[in-house]
Formats: structure tokens, C-alpha cells, sequence
């Protein structure tokens, strides 16, 4: 394992949002605009930093208090007469508002940036976030895992980020963070990790002379795309592009040359061979419509087993668009599909809580108790399921849960045991396997009840227990005419 580092003095970037710090909206100002005009807009909207449009209200650059500075000390008496477009700086960095304040901080500090725009899924500007801002959170004093992720170009550099993951991990639950935001942060170094190596490949074919044919996206699927990884990862991916058909071949040289990076990097080969480099799991926008048709249609084990996986999904890298575009016409699709959504909740009925009926943890081999199997498992299909029906866009478990309780097809109190257990289950796996990989044991998911407090063993039983409920609660939502207009405006 690469070396890591043995303390954290601040866990507050890795706990904290982009969105909850930045400062909204972003302001911007015309491309025209004269020197005396963007000093006193700055001045009264105590802005240190401003967008710069142009007459079609796009964003061309941006313009901070360091460029007014430089242009003063450059032009003198000329500098009254400049305009906004003359002294702002035409390549905008920008960060999306659910990354943590970690990627923040990396970016800012790699690039000697003291403003940082954000934008949202959609690509819009929605606000700015300054060094001042982290500052006052004391987040600069932080010691930040994967600043270098932005510009890594190996395999080690990539697994770097990877290697500290588990000593992050226990670090955050010994700080009182809960599971669930633990979990959120692993997925989103994961995510990160296949995002930054999926630039390198395209960057090196660009430099081999074999560019891309067409716009493309790179997307994770599983639990990393619902922002629920643990410490046990393994490659889930696809890739959708723009091209044709007969663009396949640029494509799945891409998809090897990223899957090997990731393997090489610490991310294995997904035994089940969900990833990019394979056929199914890649392809233009029209081979996908085909394909999630197919597999709506089709009503096979195998077929079914990829829409788990798939639902998840979240791009990643490239133009982010047309994942977002995929897993829309997606959703659609499958709710259209009544019969479709009754063979999902047929398949989920099939998977137990590890509780037996006379409430005895149900334990396998070695006395141990599977709680990915018996716990998550059944949570995160039925709450896929669930949203599914109702035409949710939601991916991580919880959210669609409260997209459910939002329509009142689940109480509060259910909703609460649910979102609790699944809190707890995803604990206790971390946990064992935090203390798996200080053993040099491949971390897994399979606890021993009797190690655990008396307490956590009551609290196991009691959400093994509310799991019994979901079967119900899947047929009251498949028997709803709940809209996803409705989950929209209630959300």
C-alpha cells in the first residue's frame, strides 16, 4: 500500500459541499463594460470576482480584483478606458456544486486560483467560491487527499488517492461523521479517480493522432453512482457517445485503456465485466435507447441484473450531457413499463433480510452475518424500484426513500427506520472492513454478531426487521398513480 498520511488536523473538506460554502449567485457583467463601471459594481456587491458575458449571455471569462490591479499597474492613465473583455481572463475554471470542499481546495491551491466559479449538473453558473470563504473555515490548513488527482498521470499518482482511503474512512467515523456522508466521500474520490483517468486515455490517443470521433461520456455505475462505495471497489462503467456505430472501435480502445489504468490504480476489473472496454457497456445514444428497450422488453435474469446496475449511473467525464440525456429517456422508459417494474419487484421480493422469523440474526459460514447480502441489498433495490416507478431521477438510496415518504406512500416513521438502517448497515460494513485491511484481509461485508456491542446487536435486529416491510411498501407504491410531477414539486 502507497504511503499515506497518519494524521488528518481537519476533517471539514471531506464532511462539507461546494453548495453550502459558495456564494450565490454568481453576478456577471457585460464584456463592455468600462473599468470605472466594474470597480464600482464590484465595490457596492462587495464581489471580489465577476463573470464576464458577452451579448448573448454567455459566460467568455472571468474578472477578479487581481486583474483591475494588474491593468492599473500595466496601462495608468489608458487603464479608464479598458473594458472587462480587455483585462479578464478568458479560460474559466469552474467546479460543480455537489464536489466536496476538498476538490475545491485542490483545484484553487494547483492552480493559484483565489476565485472558483460553480456550476450545476446542468453546466450553469450558480455561484463563486473564494480563498477567503475556506479560509474563515479554516479548510486550508486541512491536509487534503487526491489535490493531485487533477493533474496525475500514472497509475501510482491515481492510486494514491485510493491508498489513503481507508485510514479517511476511519478518521471520519471516529470523528462522529455518519456512514452514509463516509460513504458519499469514497465515491466521490472513486468517481474522481475514473474521471481523471479517463482524461489521461483521451489525452494520450489525442497525442498518438487518434481523437475522438465524436463527443462522448464516461459514466459510473452501481454504488458509486449512488454515491454509496465502501471500501471494496471494483470498475462499474460505461460510455455513451455521440458517433455512430461505426465509432465503436476508438471507443473500446478507450474503454480497455481506462479499465487497465483503473486496475493498475487499485480499482480491479469488475468480475461480472460491467465496464466500458466490453460491448454491452458502451455505445452511441441510439445503441443505448435500443438496448435499455431490450432489456425492458427482454424480462431475462440478465437483462434485469443490468438495470440495477445501470439505474445508478452518473457521469463522470466529457460531455456530461449526454449521460444526463440517457438516464432520462431511461427513466422514462421504465416507467412506462408497468409489467417491467412487476418483474423488478418480483426479483426484489427474493432478497431476505438476515433475520429469521423468530428475530435470530439468520448467520452463514463461521458463525458471520452478510449485510451487503441481507441488508443493502434489499434496501437499495426497493428504493431503485421505487423511484423508478415514480419517475424519480433521485440515485442515492435515502433520496429516493424521501421522494417515496415525500408523496406520503411511506410514514414518517417507516421513512425514519429505513434511512436509520441503512445509516447502520453501511457502518457496520465499513467498520469491518476498516478493520479487514489493518489485518491485510480483503475487505468484505460479513460481520460476526457477536463482536458488536449490545447495543449495535439490538439496533441490527430492529432495522433487519423494518426491511421485512418493503415488499408492502413496493406494492403500494406500484398500485399509486403518484406522478413525477408530483415527486418534483414535493421534493
Amino acid at each position: 500500500m502507497a504511503d499515506v498520511p497518519t494524521h488528518i488536523p481537519d476533517l471539514e473538506p471531506y464532511r462539507r459541499r461546494v453548495a453550502e460554502i459558495m456564494r450565490s449567485p454568481a453576478q456577471t457583467i457585460a464584456e463592455d463594460a468600462p473599468l470605472p463601471a466594474i470597480a464600482k459594481r464590484m465595490a457596492e456587491d462587495a464581489r471580489g470576482a465577476l463573470l464576464v458575458t458577452n451579448r448573448f449571455d454567455q459566460v467568455v471569462g472571468i474578472l477578479t480584483e487581481r486583474d483591475i490591479t494588474r491593468a492599473l499597474g500595466q496601462h495608468a492613465e489608458a487603464a479608464l478606458q479598458l473594458r472587462a473583455g480587455d483585462i479578464m481572463t478568458r479560460e474559466v475554471v469552474a467546479i460543480n456544486d455537489s464536489a466536496f470542499m476538498f476538490r475545491a481546495i485542490g483545484r484553487m491551491r494547483r492552480m493559484n486560483l483565489r476565485y472558483l466559479p460553480v456550476t450545476n449538473d446542468a453546466g450553469r453558473y450558480t455561484g463563486m467560491v473564494s480563498a477567503r470563504a475556506l479560509l474563515a473555515l479554516r479548510a486550508l490548513d486541512g491536509q487534503v487527499i487526491a489535490d493531485e488527482l487533477d493533474v496525475a498521470q500514472t497509475a501510482e499518482e491515481l492510486g494514491h488517492a485510493r491508498a489513503a482511503l481507508p485510514q479517511l474512512a476511519a478518521h471520519l467515523l471516529q470523528d462522529g461523521s455518519g456512514a452514509r456522508e463516509v460513504a458519499a466521500v469514497i465515491s466521490g474520490i472513486y468517481c474522481d479517480i475514473t474521471a481523471r483517468a479517463s482524461a489521461i486515455v483521451e489525452a494520450q490517443m489525442q497525442a498518438e493522432g487518434q481523437p475522438a470521433p465524436a463527443p462522448w461520456c464516461m459514466l459510473v455505475l452501481g454504488s458509486g453512482g449512488r454515491g454509496e462505495s465502501l471500501l471494496k471497489p471494483d470498475q462499474d462503467n460505461a460510455i455513451v457517445h455521440a458517433g455512430s456505430s461505426e465509432d465503436d472501435g476508438w471507443y473500446a480502445r478507450a474503454g480497455e485503456r481506462v479499465a487497465d489504468l483503473l486496475d493498475a490504480a487499485g480499482i480491479p476489473y469488475c468480475k461480472g465485466g460491467v465496464m466500458a472496454k466490453n460491448p454491452g457497456w458502451r455505445g452511441a445514444q441510439g445503441q443505448w435507447r435500443s438496448r435499455v428497450t431490450d432489456w425492458i422488453k427482454r424480462h431475462s435474469p440478465e437483462a434485469l441484473l443490468n438495470v440495477d446496475i445501470f439505474y445508478d449511473l452518473k457521469p463522470v467525464y466529457g460531455a456530461l450531457r449526454l449521460g444526463e440525456g440517457l438516464r432520462n429517456e431511461a427513466l422514462a422508459a421504465a416507467r412506462s413499463s408497468p409489467l417491467f417494474l412487476r418483474l423488478l419487484a418480483e426479483q426484489s421480493a427474493q432478497l431476505h433480510p438476515a433475520i429469521g422469523f423468530f428475530g435470530r440474526l439468520r448467520a452463514g459460514e463461521g458463525g458471520r452475518v452478510d449485510l451487503k447480502i441481507g441488508g443493502l441489498l434489499p434496501l437499495v433495490s426497493a428504493a431503485r424500484l421505487m423511484a423508478l416507478k415514480l419517475g424519480s431521477n433521485a440515485t442515492a438510496t435515502d433520496e429516493r426513500l424521501r421522494a417515496v415518504g415525500n408523496l406520503g406512500l411511506i410514514g414518517p416513521e417507516d421513512l425514519n427506520g429505513l434511512i436509520e438502517a441503512q445509516g447502520l448497515l453501511l457502518r457496520l460494513i465499513l467498520e469491518q472492513q476498516i478493520a479487514d485491511l489493518a489485518a491485510n484481509r480483503e475487505p468484505g461485508s460479513k460481520i460476526d454478531p457477536d463482536a458488536l456491542s449490545r447495543h449495535d446487536r439490538d439496533r441490527l435486529k430492529a432495522a433487519l426487521k423494518h426491511l421485512d416491510l418493503l415488499p408492502d411498501m413496493i406494492q403500494d407504491v406500484l398500485t399509486s398513480q403518484a406522478s413525477l410531477t408530483q415527486v418534483q414539486t414535493s421534493a
